[in-house]
């Protein structure tokens, strides 16, 4: 750009006359040499002023002299540049006067994080011209009086956008829509200059609502079922330049292979609905508080199963007589309540035809279990094969390609209806993981849909103006209004259009806790009559992790433990987690014990675990923590812990952080392994003892998994940890490929272990513990130590959905009826808790030793073995004896007893 393009409002004497210059004039004089600043003091790329709402700009431009001008540049086309100390390009001005005192307080209630940033006032005379310049190019820019440049940052735009359009645009229906048989189209897109669709091989220009900032377009008949993208001109940016994006739909109902075209389709479409789907009777909801949840990736379900017809896919689920779904039944029948789907939504990391997706060029079975050849190979293929767990969004609301007969077109939409009908048929409701926090991608990546459509909104930034990535990709930000609404829209269209029974929010914590409760709300106005769906039927839960950017509700009220507390919405609780596995998930040495390790009880050899002393002390304090569990993680209750004190959940201390934090049964889930970090047996593997037998590591596993599953509230196992699966001691599957994720049902094919060193991204550190274990024949588990973890869960699953006893509703009932007796006495054995529940005795025996545990408030009370565990397949536990006179409960090693009053 040659001086002669630069404006004169950079000239120092049009800076003293900006009151009474023409606003728009552009520059025909070069500025004088003194209008300069040093090079790389100022970087226009990035985006330090936000423009909070129509009137008012936050910026911390730095300390100002007298005199000072603030200005905010305008290009319609771009072209702003600073070139040798001052600003290049033609642009328009808006005036800004400082506000004396910064922010109101209303507006640092609604952006806490910009509490300490100056506040700038757009001149009344420039108001008019807010929604034009929001089209284009912004630069603030601070000068001294004598017009020396001292400041030039782009603008971060969503608070202005949410303040002029958000009122009319939420309530606008975007998307596909159909009335009577003819397709419309809208898309948001207040920032763009143009927008068109292209369809059936032509353009077709769109018309923009002033009022929500929607382009729309009604179509005739003939676009139905036809592919289309939008062509949006708008500023973007990250490159810096005016460009024109051809983009899929944000709102997508379908989709071509691989995500390349929306498809314009009516979900209502009779066509699209698989015999039988219209009336649907689906098993009977439980409550919220009883749900118990297998976590199942659907890849690794059937893709090892010799069993099944459809390997890999969701027809997996209508196979019948599949030894997968075999499986499922069985664990339905004893109480089992929701299959939890990872992922299914339209992912951006998995090539969506079969003739596209690699496969590992090695013979894997053929390495030793103990090699890093397995790992190394998969890895050459992991980035283009046919595996992820899913957690890469591309599009929220169309199921993905690469789990269909065939990615391209609407059969995908049958058969995901296809396998909800399947987990109903066997007794089973569906939840999904859905993930809003983050996209695969944004800028103009070509995998990137919201950021191209209207750059720099829908994800969230940071104060430079750069996006934060602090979920492991490009976090959205669901506090903006469009963004938040996507997030409701989406969810109901899963509910309504799909019969899903319930959601898990992956990284709940970094939505805001309204946006949490919009979408509870929306749900709950759905009904059979209208809908097709309970709304109020459908179960929500999610990770309520506070970290990064937003933590301690920094930038608004966050979804976090804390704060569900009293919304009925679950949070995963990692307290009982901990304390049941030992240690934590990021342990340098991952053989920290826990209680279900081993601490104390039956030390390993690593010096993390502490002194005998120690490994006590902080034995006790798990138990504690378990206790918390127990009850729901509930913050209120009270009970004598392990030094005699009377406490509250929320006294019990976890990491600094309350234990207990919820309200009521239900708002907390239990679980003791889920997709992320070691499975339990692997984690089990590395925690306790090398020598531990197979069958010792087994009984491991059920008192882990049973801690969890007799706690009040819900609760979750990672599908195949009842048949002691394992990952090889992989901690972060992600994209590990079948070798190390696929299920194995038939025990014959063992459970996973020894299938090579996990790879190495993400378990290098540990590949010295890893090695020894994985040659070991102690680690291995045979056929009988399989079936029987199962079989010993599933009568545990069977005890907690029929005894009301741990279906209690309130904070109070849970208060009246569960009770520890031995807690905080002398007669409290470390590695052992007992506890009281209504008419039951429930002992968790984590020691290697039998152990008796003498409650004398019951003496003279009669108690048995529960009938379940009584005639049910775990002969060890049916050893376990109630001396009368005494209230004496005799558990052997190892072991979980259900003691029920007779």
């Amino acid at each position: 750009m040659t001086p002669s393009t630069r404006r004169t409002g950079l000239l120092v004497a049009l800076a003293l006359l900006a009151a009474v210059a023409p606003a728009t004039q552009a520059a025909t004089a070069t500025p004088p040499a003194a209008v300069r600043v040093a090079a790389g003091e100022i970087d226009p790329s990035k985006a330090k002023a936000q423009w909070i709402d129509a009137t008012t700009l936050a910026w911390n431009p730095g300390p100002a002299e007298a005199g000072s001008v603030h200005q905010l540049l305008y290009a319609p086309d771009g072209g702003l540049a600073v070139s040798e100390g001052d600003i290049d390009g033609e642009a328009e001005t808006l005036r800004l006067n400082p506000v004396p005192g910064g922010l109101s307080e209303a507006q640092k209630a609604r952006f806490p994080h910009l509490k300490e940033y100056a506040a700038f006032a757009l001149d009344p005379r420039d108001v008019d011209r807010v929604r034009q310049a929001l089209t284009g190019q912004l630069l603030a820019v601070r000068r001294d009086a004598d017009g020396t440049l001292r400041d030039a940052t782009g603008v971060q735009t969503h608070g202005v956008l949410d303040a002029l359009y958000s009122s009319a645009a939420t309530r606008a229906r975007l998307g596909p829509a159909f009335a009577s048989g003819r397709p419309s189209l809208a898309v948001w897109a207040p920032t763009a200059q143009q927008v068109g669709v292209e369809i059936e091989g032509r353009t077709v220009p769109m018309r923009r609502d002033p009022a929500s900032g929607a382009w729309s377009v009604t179509g005739p008949r003939s676009w139905s079922g036809k592919a289309y993208r939008y062509v949006v001109k708008v500023w973007a940016p990250s490159v810096g330049k005016l460009v024109t994006n051809r983009v899929t739909d944000p709102y997508s109902m379908a989709l071509t292979a691989d995500s390349r075209r929306s498809l314009l389709v009516d979900l209502a479409d009779p066509r699209l609905a698989p015999e039988g789907w219209s009336t649907l009777k689906k098993p009977k909801a439980p409550a919220a508080r009883d749900a118990q949840i297998q976590e199942l990736h659907i890849r690794d379900f059937s893709v090892a199963d010799r069993t099944s017809r459809h390997p890999g896919r969701y027809l997996a689920f209508t196979d019948e007589g599949s030894d997968g779904m075999k499986h499922l039944r069985r664990l339905a029948g004893s109480g089992t309540s929701y299959v939890h789907l990872l992922p299914a939504f339209d992912i951006g990391t998995i090539p969506e035809r079969r003739e596209d997706q690699a496969t590992p060029g090695c013979d894997l079975p053929a390495a030793a279990p103990d090699s890093e050849e397995q790992q190394a190979c998969i890895g050459a293929t992991a980035a283009e094969d046919a595996y992820n767990w899913g957690y890469d969004p591309l599009h929220f609301t169309v199921p993905e390609g690469s789990y269909a007969s065939d990615p391209d077109g609407t059969r995908r939409t049958v058969e995901f209806r296809r396998m909800v009908q399947g987990l109903g048929s066997a007794g089973l409701r569906t939840v999904m993981d859905v993930v809003y926090n983050h996209t695969v991608a944004h800028g103009q990546d070509q995998k990137s849909v919201l950021d191209r459509i209207v750059p720099g909104y829908y994800q969230r930034l940071l104060a430079d103006g750069t996006v934060a990535t602090s979920t492991c990709c490009s976090n959205t930000a669901p506090e903006n209004a469009m963004m938040g609404k996507l997030v409701v829209d989406s969810i109901v269209t899963w509910a309504r259009q799909y019969k899903v029974d319930g959601f898990r929010f992956d990284l709940m914590g970094h939505h805001p806790k309204a946006n949490i409760l919009a979408v509870r709300k929306a749900l709950d106005a759905l009904t059979p009559e209208r809908d097709g769906v309970d709304g109020k039927r459908i179960i929500l839960y999610g990770e309520g992790w506070n970290f990064g950017e937003v933590a301690d509700d920094a930038r608004f009220v966050q979804a976090t433990q804390k704060n569900m507390a009293g919304t009925g919405v679950a949070t995963f609780s990692d307290r009982s987690r901990d304390a049941v596995r030992g240690g934590g998930p990021f342990d340098g040495d991952p053989r920290v014990q826990g209680f279900a390790s081993g601490l104390y009880t039956d030390p390993n050899s690593s010096a993390a675990n502490g002194t005998p002393a120690e490994q006590k002390a902080r034995l006790l304090h798990y138990q504690d923590l378990i206790k918390v569990g127990l009850s729901g993680h509930l913050a209120g209750y009270t009970f004598t812990d392990s030094a005699g004190r009377r406490v509250t959940g929320a006294d019990v201390d976890y990491n600094g952080a309350p234990a207990g934090y919820a309200a009521a049964p239900g708002e907390a889930l239990s679980y003791a392994d889920a997709h992320d970090n070691e499975s339990l047996y692997d984690a089990l593997a590395y925690k306790l003892p090398p020598g531990t037998r197979p069958a010792d590591r087994a009984r491991m596993q059920v008192l882990a998994m049973g801690v969890a599953a007799l706690s009040q509230g819900p609760s979750l196992s990672q599908a195949g940890s009842d048949l002691l699966r394992s990952k090889s001691l992989d901690r972060n599957s992600f994209d590990s490929g079948d070798w190390f994720n696929a299920l194995h049902w038939d025990c014959a094919d063992g459970n996973g272990f020894g299938r090579g060193l996990p790879p190495a991204a993400d378990n290098k550190d540990k590949w010295p513990h890893a090695k020894p274990l994985l040659t070991t024949g102690t680690a291995r588990p045979g056929c009988a130590d399989i079936n029987g973890t199962s079989a010993a869960y599933r009568d545990l699953l069977r005890i907690r959905t029929t005894e009301p006893a741990f279906s209690l509703a309130t904070a109070d009932r849970v208060q009246d009826a569960l009770s520890f007796p031995l807690s905080g006495t002398p007669a409290e054995t470390p590695g052992v808790i007992t506890m009281r529940l209504g008419d039951l005795v429930v002992v968790f025996n984590a020691t290697p030793q039998e152990q008796s545990q003498r409650v004398e408030a019951l003496s003279g009370v009669p108690y048995g073995l529960h009938r379940v565990q009584a005639s049910g397949a775990d002969s060890v536990v049916k050893s376990s004896r109630y001396q009368r006179g005494s209230g004496t409960f005799t558990v052997p090693a190892r072991t979980v007893a259900v003691f029920a009053r007779g």
